[in-house]
């Protein structure tokens, strides 16, 4: 019976080119070259006697055939994955995917702190960047994760809010004697997305007054430098390249040290927020629950990111949260 299966190593090649829709990919997360994963794939399809691919131009496609042992695959290296977990278990180790933004903006900091404080905990990071942030724990290998959500991500998993997400105009520190931040002058500002959809901005300029709508209406967002994150968004607006719309939890530091300015007072809360998830039934439960534990114990209260501000032409003051 052990003989008529196909190697192991082919099956997890094909399994990783199906979730990526990418040899190329598939390459560099196996650490092996384009032309081993072709000749893997190649290798399948003799044994089966079909298809698993398609091309499609330069898109790769999943045949009927294909989609079903990817299917079944996924499931079958989860299992896999599991029953040696508890062989490894007692290194303590946890191997945490997070948003790339996140990541330096506030998690390197607090494992930094977790090291000092529980050194018997190691928590292996994966940083990634992630337009839409998602985790498959059937077909990645975390054992928890870091995303930002309304908190529904799906049956089986449990979650824990870290803190909610709260959209912020931010810019390049300057003088005192400077002239006032307005809408008025908003319409004429470069403006920086920190996502190709420009939703950020477009969260933050609906929030505001009633009254201001007219004004608000002529900012236009088509223009502007589009970045793939926000943490690129942020180093663009410190630089002095524009303004960009930050989240107060991850550039509150920045504002604390004056490497920021805030343009206007007003944070407006996206309805997000960064949860820390994992599977319901993770035999890491113990070591998953010490984590979060003192995740939390690192957020800042809401109370202190009311942060004292000083913005052009005015006098300090405290920030507006809605």
């Amino acid at each position: 019976m052990v003989e008529s299966l196909p190697p192991l190593y082919a099956l997890r090649a094909f399994e990783v080119a199906a979730r990526s829709s990418s040899f190329t990919r598939a390459a560099e997360e196996l650490s092996l070259t384009q032309s081993a994963i072709s000749r893997h794939i190649r290798t399948l399809e003799s044994q089966f006697g079909c298809r698993l691919f398609e091309r499609h131009g330069p898109r790769l496609v999943l045949t009927e055939a294909g989609q079903r042992l990817a299917r079944e695959l996924k499931v079958g290296f989860r299992i896999i994955e599991d029953a040696c977990l508890p062989l490894r278990a007692n290194t303590g180790q946890l191997r945490l995917k997070a948003p790339s933004t996140l990541t330096m903006r506030w998690l390197l900091r607090v494992l930094e702190a977790l090291k000092g404080q529980q050194p018997a905990l190691a928590v292996q990071l994966a940083s990634v960047w992630m337009d839409f942030d998602h985790v498959d724990f059937y077909a990645e290998p975390y054992d928890c994760a870091i995303l930002l959500g309304n908190g529904h991500f799906g049956a089986g998993i449990e979650a824990c809010k870290l803190f909610d997400e709260w959209l912020i105009p931010i810019g390049p520190p300057e003088p005192a004697d400077g002239p006032p931040w307005t809408l008025e002058r908003l319409k004429d500002a470069e403006l920086i997305h920190p996502s190709a959809d420009r939703r950020d901005w477009r969260r933050w300029l609906q929030a505001q007054a009633p009254q201001d709508r007219a004004l608000l209406e002529q900012v236009r967002l088509e223009r502007g430098n589009v970045f793939d994150t926000l943490d690129q968004a942020i180093c663009a607006a410190m630089a002095g390249h524009g303004l960009s719309i930050g989240d107060l939890h991850l550039v509150a530091q920045d504002i604390r040290l004056g490497r920021i300015s805030l343009p206007f007072p007003s944070a407006v809360a996206s309805g997000d927020g960064y949860y820390l998830v994992w599977l319901r039934d993770s035999p890491r439960q113990e070591h998953i629950a010490r984590l979060r534990a003192f995740l939390l114990s690192q957020v800042l209260d809401i109370s202190d990111l009311e942060l004292d501000y000083r913005v052009p032409g005015a006098v300090t003051g405290r920030l507006e949260l809605s």
